[in-house]
């Protein structure tokens, strides 16, 4: 959709180029800001992260291990976003510890896949789950089907907070048929999960307190068969151990 107010093309979306000495009409450039508006205003961005983007994601400089693992993890992610829909995987998954910039990172790809033109959406893992559940109808064995569909067919869908959501059957059922759904059509997938997994080189085993506690996994809440799939599409980026940057903030 053109901007009507546009200089170049006073609305039309063409404006007439030459090349080659050849004139020919070409679409506008604001056909496309328009569109990338129109897909951030529909792509449920929460109000917190809806200014997040790469260039304003803050690494520490009093640490060089934290500046240089977090500076190799958003190289990791603008190289992503411009190779997409070009990628040996059409998804990441951002693995950490709560406080690491997991959904900044994940809503700057969003916004910069969205500004590219691609249709994305997002959603908090239980409030999706939540929306489905909610809309259930018990009578017809259906679920609400604009959640539901919306997590199965956007271009891109973000997923925050992977496994936010006590474990039951119905939860694994549907996590799994939208995770398998979306790897089989090689739709994207961007998640963040604050939950360990053994081959992201996260241990499920906490010695901190002294006395070894198991933590619950990513399989352990969504089922070996939807983290098999995620490990399949995701390109998986271990966050590095840093300052929870939250309570760092608000000293």
């Amino acid at each position: 959709m053109a901007d009507p107010n546009c200089p170049k093309c006073g609305g039309s979306g063409w404006i007439v180029a030459e090349r080659n000495g050849i004139s020919g009409a070409e679409r506008c450039h604001c056909g496309g800001v328009q569109r990338a508006a129109q897909l951030t205003e529909h792509a449920n961005i929460p109000p917190l992260y809806r200014n997040a983007n790469l260039d304003n994601f803050m690494i520490p400089h009093d640490n060089p291990t934290a500046h240089n693992a977090l500076g190799h993890v958003l190289n990791l992610v603008r190289t992503y976003t411009k190779d997409f829909p070009a990628t040996d995987k059409p998804g990441l998954m951002f693995i950490g510890e709560p406080g690491t910039g997991k959904t900044h990172l994940a809503v700057a790809a969003l916004q910069r896949l969205i500004a590219r033109g691609f249709e994305g959406v997002f959603y908090d893992y239980q409030n999706l789950l939540n929306s489905i559940k909610a809309g259930y109808n018990a009578a017809s064995n259906t679920s609400d089907r604009e959640a539901y569909q919306s997590a199965m067919e956007a271009e891109v869908l973000l997923l925050d907070d992977l496994g936010a959501h006590r474990v039951t059957d119905w939860v694994e059922d549907t996590v799994t048929s939208i995770i398998t759904y979306r790897c089989n059509n090689k739709k994207a997938l961007i998640a963040t999960t604050n939950l360990p997994d053994g081959d992201a080189g996260m241990s499920s085993i906490d010695r901190s307190g002294g006395k070894p506690e198991y933590r619950t996994t990513v399989a352990d809440r969504i089922g070996m068969r939807a983290r098999s799939r995620l490990f399949e599409m995701c390109r998986i980026i271990r966050m590095p151990l840093v300052e929870d940057y939250r309570i760092k903030r608000s000293r």
